[in-house]
């Protein structure tokens, strides 16, 4: 069914821009904030706790990048369609997409019931903290098929133009997750069990509420999956081969900080491990969904432009786009330079922590406007569908990161200072490689 298109004109307007950007970056922003809620409400049951919730971020950036398997390729999908007015396809690839999320919650129901063990074991934890990870982990595992739906949903109002409702539901997250977890940890006496609880149960319950309010929005309904089994199965097949590359590269992502961590920040000591717990979570858990919002800005725009054929509107967005990203991007460095030390000191446990800490953010804040520029590059190509493109660009610079964090910090004798320095080289070049891609304009004829 086609419907009458809306004048793409009007979503160039400065506060329709800003009703995109600014609501995302806050979404962002809130699904960062369970992770030290969680750390705060199992404080009391020890450092084991404490230490096997910190050392489980890793394992969920993977499960998230699963769970992008198909929220990955839902995402351009609704932009194109919603861009070209063709409400029935983008009902018949949203119904699928929905089936594929729900076979990602049965995967991870496998996972939690056979390989959580395996993959603490990974982790290099041993002892109390090891069986509290995996306390933790099989419980998110076994009731957290929110996990595979909540980025569907997010992905898919994103495209539709509407950051302000996934918005709303995150703060209702949040506070059902802020009153339900110290319940379920103390007076009901599960522990870390019952962290992970409060968060499934506060996400199951914004899942709902975004699934009917999408269904409504999109008139969804189970005649959309109709065709037969073939043709259900194209339909996945284009979404799966859309996300896949996004995926893989979040993914990965989490893989390689395990490589730096088992070949380069482990063998400096604790502290330096401690600096990167403390400037990874601490600084870069809310600097990054800072510059998220300019990037599901230009994600959304560029898929609905492309559909409506109008790429020329792309080009207008980044030009609104672009420069307050890069004043942020600028900001937030000379924040890292400037405070980081005082705020890293708030979070450390001891003058050690806090030194490497402090060294962390200083030497990162040179990479933070590089930082800004890729997120933008990211948004165009992810919103465009030429993900394979964004998947080259990113992946190997991150495995750089490996071998060239040992080359500098162990082989060359620079420590800690060496795998910063990885990390700033490598965010440069992807940035400027990325930019280059968009500059060059091959995304525009990229067809999904």
């Amino acid at each position: 069914m086609q419907t009458e298109a809306v004048d793409p004109e009007t979503w160039l307007r400065p506060w329709s821009l800003l009703r995109l950007a600014v609501p995302a970056a806050l979404v962002a922003l809130l699904q960062q904030a369970y992770r030290p809620l969680d750390q705060i409400y199992v404080s009391w049951l020890g450092g084991e706790a404490q230490g096997a919730l910190g050392a489980s971020i890793f394992v969920l950036i993977v499960l998230y990048g699963i769970a992008m398997v198909i929220a990955g390729g839902i995402g351009p999908l609704v932009g194109r369609f919603t861009g070209a007015g063709d409400d029935e396809a983008r009902a018949e690839h949203l119904a699928v997409g929905l089936v594929g999320a729900g076979l990602v919650a049965v995967g991870m129901l496998v996972v939690g019931s056979v390989l959580v063990t395996p993959v603490v074991g990974l982790l290099g934890l041993q002892g109390l903290t090891a069986d509290l990870a995996s306390l933790y982990l099989r419980t998110l595992l076994l009731t957290g098929a929110g996990m595979a739906f909540g980025p569907v949903i997010d992905n898919a109002f994103a495209a539709l133009g509407d950051t302000v409702l996934p918005l709303v539901l995150q703060v209702v997250a949040l506070v059902l997750n802020a009153v339900l977890t110290p319940i379920l940890v103390y007076p009901a006496g599960l522990g870390v069990a019952g962290a992970a609880l409060g968060s499934t149960l506060a996400q199951a319950v914004v899942v709902a509420i975004g699934l009917v309010l999408l269904v409504r929005r999109t008139g969804l309904g189970v005649r959309h999956l109709g065709g037969g089994l073939a043709l259900l199965w194209r339909r996945l097949s284009r979404i799966v081969s859309i996300g896949l590359p996004v995926a893989a590269g979040v993914i990965l992502y989490a893989l390689v900080y395990w490589g730096m961590l088992a070949t380069s920040i482990a063998p400096l000591g604790k502290d330096v491990l401690a600096g990167l717990g403390i400037g990874f979570n601490g600084l870069e858990t809310f600097s990054w969904p800072l510059f998220l919002g300019c990037t599901v800005a230009a994600q959304s725009l560029t898929g609905r432009f492309l559909g409506a054929r109008r790429p020329d509107l792309v080009w207008r967005a980044l030009r609104w786009l672009v420069p307050p990203q890069l004043v942020l991007g600028v900001v937030v460095g000379v924040v890292f330079y400037l405070a980081g030390p005082s705020l890293t000191g708030l979070m450390a446990a001891d003058e050690g922590a806090w030194r490497e800490a402090a060294l962390y953010a200083v030497i990162l804040a040179w990479s933070q406007p590089f930082v800004a520029l890729e997120a933008i590059s990211e948004g165009v190509l992810a919103g465009s569908g030429d993900t394979r493109t964004l998947f080259w660009t990113t992946v190997p610079f991150n495995l750089l990161r490996i071998p060239l964090a040992w080359f500098l910090a162990i082989h060359l004798g620079m420590g800690a200072v060496g795998v910063w320095w990885a990390i700033n080289a490598t965010t440069g070049l992807k940035a400027s490689l990325k930019s280059g891609v968009v500059v060059l304009g091959r995304w525009q004829a990229v067809v999904i």
